[in-house]
């Protein structure tokens, strides 16, 4: 795509995005109860709008050159993002559910079920490039030097004589394997001579002979073409897959590869260009006007003071820089409107002290009396009013869409050829800055100067200006500090001992999209009938994405969005748990640190030992930022009942630290946690639901996820699915098997050896089975338990009692037709 084509594409994008604002007020108003499905239908098709225009700028993003423009359009990016979990959080409040059932909206704005997909920014990786590789490095580093002391229980040496006699025994048996089937080949054949002599079969003359054959091979011709023509007809009409890896296809996709890393290259050069005008342009201002500047200032601030004189008889006060310094005068007020507005906040903040004073002993009369009334209420108030609360991000949106109309609207091609970047917008960016710091110069100066004109005029010291006193929150807005237990240590050296020890790994590289799995389909229709859809694998893979990727890949997105410090995820094994974590971690760039009950076992002994390990890894967490701290059966550290095999391994000891260090946790601090179990009903639920926010269950495949399962799995290894391969049955036989299963038993059948087969004998769905048979698939009575489970977590319990009451609703109404009737 060319220059002018992105161009078109943000003006489209900025359309879509007013429509989007307009929307967003309504939003606000609180609606009754009975309008639910009207208010999540709004939501939930905002949700999809946001989510296409999030594609949209990333992509303009990863693809403008013009350096100013870049900047906007990260701002944007990150503020949609950011808008987009918002939306998330709102559709969770009012479907109290973690996954959502959204294809009515999908088909009512016509959209495909790809349109779902969470986008993760490319900068996410792309900006980071150059940390990732010095850390892996470094890790590198340190593992290599690790290797010796690991590698001394490796295989045992052999001599040079034993090595050769093992050998000769080897080929011996290959010879004799060869032989055997050569002699079975000549046995066969001697059988066939024999039984063709006993039966005397008809021998045909030689032109008997040729038309036999011709039969034959007219008809196998025949029946090729008619096959190749039906599946021709079938590709057309888009029953059947096209033919993958064309050649055409792969040189197209080559080259708008190439040119999407060409530009990336050029928006390199041409941002490395910008930051040295940036410095030129500051430096030269600050010399040319920064002069002219300061003089100008001190003359308006000394007739602010001669103003003030001339009309209350006295210097006025000089407002503090927290207040805002001189740009308070310079606000288009006159002196005695800032006189009386600096002179309002003292009386106003001693008016509220008084008042507070009387209030609070009525206050705590009433607050014991009403406490246990008012949590009822609002309890209820939560329950049945439905609103959108409101956003951080929507007022930087505004602020970026009209900078895109104020500069950016009509900018073609044709005024930046090549890309570079605006010299006159440069200027006013940078006469701000300059402003800004002369300001505060200047403010110290005359600061000085007005304590001397009130000591020669007026013969009074300077009066310093009272502050109002900030509004001190009750003890849950206080945020306590942690004790650094290491503080003379540097992080590379906690680094290496994180990873000596085994609790800072390196990841396997996993991409969140080599997660398979489907929409489903018919979700809307069960809500409607007021029974549970179980969420596909596609719903799980999407709220990672919002819940750890689009969280951790961004700071400024994870210093506005709603704060989430950690993640449960609950399945039987086998569903890809260990995957998702590596995943988030591949995505953005994270630190993957464990923390799991056998990973601690035997290291860091006694309580000081727990205390300093806990620290150790978040303070090299929130330091080293992103990171991810895995729990690997994260059920044992909130056991109810220790096992007796387990009582040496101690699994409860990081309970109450872990607590303590994620409660530390703040906006910015891109760290989390991230916990894997298959037993959740081991575990205390009220310990589980307080350290784990969000709660993802993540039950077995359905039929349609199994499908895609089989097809792609297959196609992974290199296979190309035919006719003779019926995916729909394996996916019918595989119920209650696993993705871990269905890859295990791939690789049981798809050998290298049966791979290099397939052009003699196609695959076949019955050579599946028997692998399958012998893995231990998850039974009903498993599954049924974790659901349960699951609907005793406090979002599982609100979502039960809202299809109760929702039941008595329905029969109410019905009684009333009757009656009617």
């Amino acid at each position: 795509m060319s220059e002018g084509a992105y161009q078109r594409l943000w003006d489209s994008s900025h359309v879509t995005l007013q429509e989007l604002l307009d929307q967003e007020q309504p939003l606000l108003e609180p609606v009754p109860p009975r309008e639910r499905q009207s208010f999540q239908y709004r939501l939930s098709s905002i949700y999809l709008y946001y989510l296409g225009l999030m594609r949209r700028f990333d992509t303009l993003y990863d693809q403008m050159v013009q350096p100013q423009k870049r900047r906007l359009l990260r701002r944007l990016l990150d503020s949609v993002a950011g808008r987009v979990l918002e939306l998330k959080d709102d559709l969770v409040r009012a479907d109290l559910s973690e996954y959502h059932c959204l294809e009515r909206v999908l088909q009512d704005l016509k959209l495909t079920p790809a349109d779902l997909e969470v986008p993760i920014p490319k900068y996410f990786l792309l900006e980071q490039s150059t940390i990732l590789k010095e850390r892996g490095l470094m890790l590198a580093e340190i593992l290599s030097r690790m290797e010796p002391v690991t590698s001394e229980g490796g295989f045992p040496e052999m001599h040079r004589t034993e090595a050769i006699i093992l050998l000769q025994r080897a080929e011996r048996a290959r010879q004799g394997r060869l032989r055997a089937t050569f002699m079975r080949e000549i046995r066969k054949e001697e059988e066939r001579d024999r039984k063709i002599r006993e039966d005397s079969w008809h021998r045909f003359n030689q032109d008997q002979a040729a038309i036999t054959i011709q039969k034959v091979w007219k008809g196998c011709l025949q029946r090729r073409r008619t096959q190749q023509d039906r599946r021709t007809e079938m590709e057309f009409i888009g029953m059947l897959p096209s033919p993958p890896n064309q050649a055409g296809n792969v040189g197209v996709v080559y080259q708008a590869g190439f040119r999407e890393d060409v530009r990336r290259i050029r928006q390199i050069e041409k941002e490395e260009e910008f930051q040295l005008a940036m410095v030129k342009t500051h430096d030269s201002l600050r010399e040319t006007e920064g002069p002219d500047m300061k003089e100008k200032l001190k003359e308006q601030i000394r007739q602010w003071f001669i103003e003030c004189h001339a009309l209350t008889g006295r210097f006025p006060d000089y407002p503090d820089e927290s207040v805002g310094g001189s740009d308070l005068i310079f606000a288009d007020k006159t002196p005695e409107q800032v006189k009386m507005e600096l002179e309002a906040q003292i009386q106003a903040s001693k008016k509220k002290d008084q008042e507070r004073n009387k209030e609070k002993e009525k206050e705590r009369n009433e607050r014991k009396q009403k406490k246990g009334k008012k949590e009822k209420t609002r309890k209820g108030e939560a329950d049945t009013v439905l609103k959108v609360w409101p956003s951080k991000f929507i007022p930087v949106i505004n602020a970026g869409h009209e900078e895109y109309i104020n500069l950016w609207r009509n900018q073609y091609e044709s005024i930046y050829p090549k890309q570079n970047f605006d010299p006159e917008m440069l200027r006013m960016e940078k006469r701000k800055e300059v402003e800004q710091e002369i300001r505060i110069q200047v403010d110290e100066l005359m600061r000085q100067e007005l304590k001397t004109l009130r000591l020669a005029v007026d013969r009074e010291e300077g009066r310093p200006l009272k502050q109002p006193k900030k509004k001190t929150g009750k003890k849950a807005g206080k945020k306590k500090k942690e004790k650094d237990l290491t503080p003379n240590r540097s992080v590379d050296s906690l680094f290496e001992e994180l990873v000596v020890f085994g609790f800072l790994r390196k990841s396997e590289t996993v991409a969140l999209k080599d997660y398979i799995g489907d929409c489903l389909y018919l979700g809307s229709i069960l809500n409607l009938a007021n029974k549970l859809p179980m969420p596909s694998l596609f719903d799980i893979r999407q709220n990672v994405a919002l819940y750890g990727v689009l969280r951790l890949g961004s700071p400024d997105i994870h210093s506005m969005a709603p704060l989430i410090r950690s993640i449960l995820l609950v399945g039987p094994s086998g569903m890809g748990k260990k995957m998702l974590v590596k995943a988030v971690c591949t995505e953005t760039g994270a630190n993957l640190f464990d923390l799991s009950p056998g990973n601690l076992q035997g290291k860091y002994p006694g309580k000081m030992g727990v205390q300093m390990i806990v620290h150790i890894v978040f303070k090299v967490a929130r330091l080293l930022q992103p990171s991810v701290i895995w729990i690997g059966n994260a059920e044992k550290n909130f056991y109810k009942r220790v096992p007796k095999e387990e009582k040496e391994m101690d699994p409860k000891r990081i309970k109450k630290d872990l607590t303590k260090a994620l409660r530390l946790l703040g906006p910015g601090d891109r760290v989390m946690l991230i916990g894997t179990t298959d037993q959740p009903h081991l575990a205390e639920m009220k310990g589980l639901c307080r350290t784990y926010e969000r709660i993802l269950y993540m039950p077995r495949p359905d039929y349609a996820c199994r499908y895609v399962l089989w097809r792609q799995m297959i196609e992974a290894r290199g296979v190309q699915v035919t006719q003779n391969l019926d995916i729909s049955a394996l996916a019918k036989v595989s119920d209650g098997y696993t993705p871990g299963h269905i890859l295990q038993a791939i690789h049981s059948v798809l050998t290298e050896r049966r791979v290099l087969q397939l052009s003699k004998r196609p695959l076949v769905a019955s050579e599946f089975l028997g692998h399958l048979a012998k893995l231990e698939p998850v039974y009903q009575e498993e599954e049924e338990s974790l659901k349960d489970w699951y609907f005793k977590t406090p979002l599982g319990k609100r979502r039960l009692k809202l299809i109760k009451d929702q039941d008595a609703e329905e029969a109410k109404l019905a009684k009333e037709k009757k009656k009617r009737k």
